[in-house]
């Protein structure tokens, strides 16, 4: 009679999670559809003067940008989306508007670390995705993949650096872009160092993994492999038929990013779909996606791969949603946390390592992993740690890390849940234009190898 409560509780949760997903998937769908319906009508009856702004494609992407002020590129987190996709819908809800040279990519909102890294390259230099033969072969997809005819930052190169703002899962893909670069991974690109990556900002940064993973159905004992019931297989099956459907009208506004692994009905045909379906190919039967990242066993494998460059600037910003109360940790604020989160935040908050499966590192404990903001826990978001720690230092005021220094992760903690600052301004509130003004100011005065002109004080000798 126990254990069939219990199992009625997980199918309740299991449900409840469910709807609470696709629900809010559905309404961001129909929130882009619904504003460029509106754009469509009102250009229709009432003709606009104001051109289209295309600054960012053509003032970023020419050579003739070559000026004293680096872009800034922020780079999306998991189910994230870039520019031109999901309408006029704006992951970082209009923050890439404070600056007139910010780009923002649309990369795989599901693909691995590694691909997304990938893609990034060549949407900033231009050309066509390469994702490496051996890499390639080794999980199952094309080698090669979209193409970008022009690159958007094409003069990228030492002596024009960026500035790159991750959030979430977008953090780690920057880490990773940046050990490439220093490895020269890149074909017919043997100059690449880890000097093109000026700084480096973190967002609730996805650095060493969550234990969220394993409540939505990743294996504690791995960290590859999916349980075979939990919300992650159902994710699983809806991905499958939405890329085996392949309409273009969801494609245009929405795509989780895996073209390359041929899912199409028009290149895998009807046996290719079952064959996704139960498990014999496809990203979900390789690892090649981005859960697999996200375990804590997947995060420690990354970082031994990636290291903190001497002539970076880092800088993170760690969110919570969870306090201690009677010497227990639980939700900080119930209205401020998203319905869409609510649930992991109390799950989180909670968690225990299995007893019957060994730790995932040596010196873990279950209390350092409680604070969370519903999608990562806080100590995995402050710098990387795991298997190493890298160095850092915990900062209340953005006065107390200047000068700054390159080589070091400066941290902050911020109340907020995981999607506080994406997606819905008006969330946030005042803390929406506190984070990113910081963010953006200390990318234009804080973070340079040489002084650079502002345009406001170009004369002034500053």
């Amino acid at each position: 009679m126990f254990r069939f409560s219990i199992a009625a509780l997980q199918l309740i949760e299991l449900f409840t999670s469910s709807l609470v997903h696709l629900l809010f998937g559905l309404y961001i769908f129909s929130s882009a559809v619904a504003g460029d319906l509106s754009l469509a009508l009102n250009d229709l009856f009432f003709k606009s003067n104001v051109e289209p702004s295309i600054r960012d494609e053509q003032f970023i992407g020419s050579p003739a940008a070559d000026n004293d002020l680096p872009p800034i590129v922020l780079v999306h987190g998991i189910f994230g989306f870039g520019k031109g996709r999901l309408g006029g819908l704006s992951y970082f809800a209009g923050a890439e508007k404070k600056d007139e040279k910010v780009l923002v990519p649309d990369l795989g909102s599901l693909t691995s670390i590694y691909d997304r890294a990938r893609e990034l390259f060549y949407y900033l230099k231009g050309g066509q995705v390469d994702y490496g033969e051996e890499h390639s072969k080794a999980y199952g997809h094309s080698q090669f993949g979209r193409t970008y005819e022009q690159g958007h930052y094409p003069i990228w190169d030492e002596d024009h650096p960026i500035h790159f703002v991750g959030h979430s899962a977008g953090a780690q893909v920057i880490r990773a872009l940046q050990q490439m670069l220093a490895d020269k991974a890149f074909r017919g690109h043997e100059n690449t160092s880890e000097s093109w990556v000026l700084s480096v900002t973190s967002l609730s940064g996805a650095f060493n993994g969550t234990t969220r993973a394993y409540l939505d159905g990743m294996q504690q004992d791995d960290g590859k492999s999916m349980k075979s019931v939990c919300l992650l297989q159902l994710l699983r099956i809806g991905v499958i038929l939405y890329d085996w459907f392949d309409i273009p009208f969801l494609k245009y506004y929405y795509c989780f990013g895996f073209d390359h692994f041929n899912m199409s009905w028009k290149k895998s045909g009807i046996w290719g779909l079952i064959d996704c379906l139960v498990g014999n190919s496809g990203p979900f039967t390789s690892g090649d996606w981005i859960l697999p990242d996200l375990t804590i066993q997947g995060a420690m494998r990354l970082n031994s791969r990636l290291n903190t460059f001497p002539s970076t600037y880092y800088f993170s910003y760690a969110t919570k949603r969870t306090k201690k109360f009677m010497g227990f940790t639980v939700p900080s604020n119930v209205q401020g946390v998203h319905p869409l989160l609510f649930i992991r935040v109390l799950q989180m908050s909670q968690w225990k390592h299995p007893p019957d499966v060994p730790p995932p590192f040596k010196g873990y404990r279950d209390e350092d992993w409680w604070d969370n903001d519903g999608a990562l826990n806080t100590i995995s978001m402050t710098h990387p740690r795991i298997p190493v720690e890298h160095p850092s230092r915990f900062v209340v005021e953005d006065s107390e890390c200047q000068p700054l220094q390159t080589g070091i992760w400066y941290y902050k903690i911020v109340e907020g849940d995981h999607i506080l600052f994406i997606v819905n301004r008006e969330r946030a509130g005042v803390q929406f234009d506190v984070i990113y003004d910081s963010i953006f100011e200390r990318c234009r005065k804080h973070a340079f190898r040489k002084v650079p002109t502002m345009p406001d004080h170009a004369n002034s000798g500053n």
